[in-house]
């Protein structure tokens, strides 16, 4: 299976007095980018979570949302937790002293500050357990949303290795030809100008820029490229890094290719093959 960078994944959880969300959003990255947005209530579960995520994702830049909504019914009260108001009161004898005239807190004030109310109809590791749950939930639903989308990817990269095969079967048959056309070309207009074309030197010379013009070399490694990606596809995983670089490598053959050109059709392959590369390389960015 292939994979995705990008998804989006909610969850929600309803419990006596509490109404819980999750969001996962994905996008691409070069590496693991995890930002973890919680209540303060849920503050220590931040190393849990980001455990989970990294336990499912390699790369790509990842926030997780949680949210927590107090919402009493019949069953449902609250309590206050004094430790917190304590330490909230200390907190402000200090910045009266150091400020004089500072107005005092208000109890709206003090009942606003989060971690001041807490639900009494659940324990706090109740609530962290329904949280790992809620996450693991929405983990497992982006997981499949990027491999929805990963699959998509890979039959685009499939049809791109399709088309640059379908270029480079336009080019293979015809090097020979195209090597002693240039060639005889090249001879031809020596005799013109009235040198020997059969003299040791230019026949030496002629014989070492055909080999420089020779693309045989470069359409032999673009096919054994786009072998090699088919492979990568076929195996799965982690697969973005690897194709990102053999787009690379597909992109300088390319480049080879047009440099060598001596017939207007390669040098249209040529052109044909960069784009059909450069749009490998976009979809090859998205993938994990």
């Amino acid at each position: 299976m292939i994979l995705s960078m990008t998804g989006f994944a909610a969850a929600t959880a309803e419990l006596p007095g509490i109404s819980l969300a999750a969001e996962l959003r994905s996008v691409n990255h070069r590496y693991l980018d995890v930002t973890l947005k919680l209540p303060e209530e849920l503050r220590t579960m931040e190393p849990l979570l980001r455990e989970r995520i990294a336990s499912v994702q390699k790369r790509g830049k990842v926030e997780c949302r949680v949210s927590l909504a107090r919402t009493l019914g019949a069953s449902g009260t609250i309590a206050v937790n004094t430790e917190r108001i304590r330490q909230l009161a200390d907190a402000a004898n200090a910045v009266a002293k150091a400020l004089p005239g500072t107005p005092p807190l208000t109890t709206a004030d003090i009942l606003r500050w989060p971690g001041v109310m807490v639900d009494a109809t659940i324990s706090p590791e109740a609530l962290a357990e329904q949280v790992d749950t809620l996450v693991q939930q929405a983990l497992s639903e982006l997981t499949a949303a990027r491999a929805r989308e990963g699959a998509k990817l890979r039959a685009v990269l499939e049809q791109c290795c399709s088309e640059i095969d379908a270029q480079v079967s336009r080019v293979a048959p015809r090097i020979p030809a195209l090597h002693r056309a240039f060639v005889d070309k090249l001879g031809a207009r020596l005799t013109e100008a009235g040198l020997d074309r059969n003299d040791e030197r230019l026949k030496q010379e002629l014989a070492l820029f055909a080999t420089k013009i020779d693309v045989a070399e470069e359409v032999a490694r673009i096919a054994t490229h786009v072998a090699e990606i088919r492979r990568v596809l076929a195996q799965g995983g982690s697969v973005g890094k690897r194709l990102d670089f053999l787009a690379q490598e597909l992109h300088r053959e390319a480049n080879t290719l047009g440099s060598k050109s001596v017939d207007a059709e390669l040098s249209q392959v040529s052109l044909e093959l960069k784009v059909l590369i450069e749009q490998m390389r976009e979809q090859v960015q998205n993938l994990e």
